[in-house]
């Protein structure tokens, strides 16, 4: 029965392998100096091994440290937060639903965080506003903006990030948060991890995304020159900006690497 049985597809040997010698210098150094990156590491082999032997890129030296586990990772904080109960807004102004959509990069290479705000009724555009950063100052001048020309509303819904709410206040409360309180409106807030509760809006937001931008790319910097590239759920590899290189995962489709912004 083992004749039958199916044989691993694994090629028996790869046309760019790194040498286990080179790797093992790799490792050793990283050990030695632990606060080192890639990009370290490679000017010290540069100047100890022979001028014979072809030095790796930076990303390739940044993908062999990942696979042995010695590149560090800043860790989520796990929330507490919950949500609120959550009204129907059967009727205009009853409730409106608010939320920034993403973080977009600009011709020019800055980012923009667009406020948009919708009736959850009639599914009107109330405001969508290019900003700068999600800091509460300009939230609160364009809700006071938009408070005068549209009025005030019975509640809002939004999700539990800032400046909607603050991981750190009483009741997750916010100053914006707080006052919309003080002006009457009620808060609700969806569970974390569940946009299908503010479906309208963000079923607005894709249409925003389609006629307003290009499809956005998956590619985030991780190391001073060296960017992780993403494609939808997986992470492909690394590319070094300064060697012009692409250094491939070996398991491209396993579990991602890093959560992409």
């Amino acid at each position: 029965m083992e004749g039958l049985s199916d044989r691993t597809r694994r090629p028996f040997r790869y046309a760019n392998q790194l040498p286990e010698q080179l790797e093992a210098a790799i490792v050793a150094a990283k050990k030695e100096k632990p606060h080192w990156g890639a990009r370290k590491i490679r000017e010290r082999l540069l100047r100890r091994v022979p001028h014979a032997v072809k030095i790796p890129a930076c990303s390739t030296v940044h993908a062999v440290l990942d696979r042995h586990g010695l590149v560090s990772r800043a860790t989520r904080s796990r929330t507490r937060t919950e949500g609120t109960p959550l009204s129907e807004g059967s009727s205009p102004n009853d409730l409106w639903c608010t939320d920034y959509k993403g973080e977009l990069m600009l011709a020019d290479k800055r980012y923009c965080y667009p406020l948009t705000v919708t009736d959850h009724a009639s599914r009107y555009l109330l405001l969508c506003e290019a900003m700068e950063s999600n800091a509460e100052k300009p939230a609160f001048t364009a809700f006071e903006r938009l408070f005068k020309e549209r009025g005030l509303p019975r509640a809002i819904r939004s999700d539990n990030g800032v400046p909607f709410a603050s991981p750190n206040g009483l009741f997750n409360l916010s100053k914006l948060s707080v006052w919309w309180l003080r002006l009457g409106i009620s808060i609700e807030r969806i569970r974390p991890g569940h946009p299908q509760q503010n479906g309208r809006h963000e079923r607005m937001h894709l249409t925003l995304k389609k006629e307003a931008t290009r499809p956005p790319v998956g590619v985030k910097e991780v190391e001073s020159g060296i960017w992780l590239v993403s494609f939808m759920d997986y992470d492909l590899g690394y590319i070094d900006l300064e060697e012009k290189t692409l250094q491939p995962l070996d398991n491209p489709f396993g579990p991602r690497v890093s959560p992409m912004s």
